[in-house]
């Protein structure tokens, strides 16, 4: 482009270093506006993917499954995803009831097997059998019934 630019200066008599000057200043012109434009598409196309977080209220959780909701942002969300299909580092829990087998393990999806993981760990998840009580282990099963 500069090279056409440069030669069409010159058959109107320009100097070719004014030339390129001018080109260079046109498109450091446009840099900024550029750079806006696409920081705004990412911005977009992030957002695009993230949803609002909806209240208890939103999904009609009882209390015993809004308690459970709070301890599962506290212990479980930082490696499982409650309401997507891909997990983070452990798999994702969204439906883990509505199936007959545990992804990964491949043992049954019910709540012996689920508190027994819960309290004991298992692979790469720690156990939290020392850090949740009985009933709080109950309120985060009864939240994950309704994922």
């Amino acid at each position: 482009m500069v090279i056409v630019n440069v030669a069409w200066g010159a058959l109107r008599g320009e100097d070719a270093e004014e030339t390129i000057d001018l080109k260079i200043a046109r498109d450091w012109k446009i840099l900024p506006a550029a750079i806006l434009f696409s920081s705004a598409l990412i911005v977009m196309l992030v957002a695009c993917t993230a949803e609002r977080r909806k209240s208890d209220s939103e999904l009609g959780l009882n209390e015993q499954q809004a308690a459970g909701r709070k301890i599962y942002d506290a212990y479980c969300d930082r490696c499982h995803e409650p309401y997507a299909s891909r997990g983070k580092q452990g798999p994702p829990l969204n439906e883990v009831f509505r199936k007959k087998y545990l992804p990964l393990s491949g043992l049954p999806a019910n709540d012996e097997r689920v508190t027994e993981i819960i309290r004991f760990g298992r692979s790469k998840m720690p156990g939290y059998g020392q850090v949740l009580s009985q009933q709080q282990i109950q309120d985060l099963l009864a939240y994950m019934h309704t994922l």
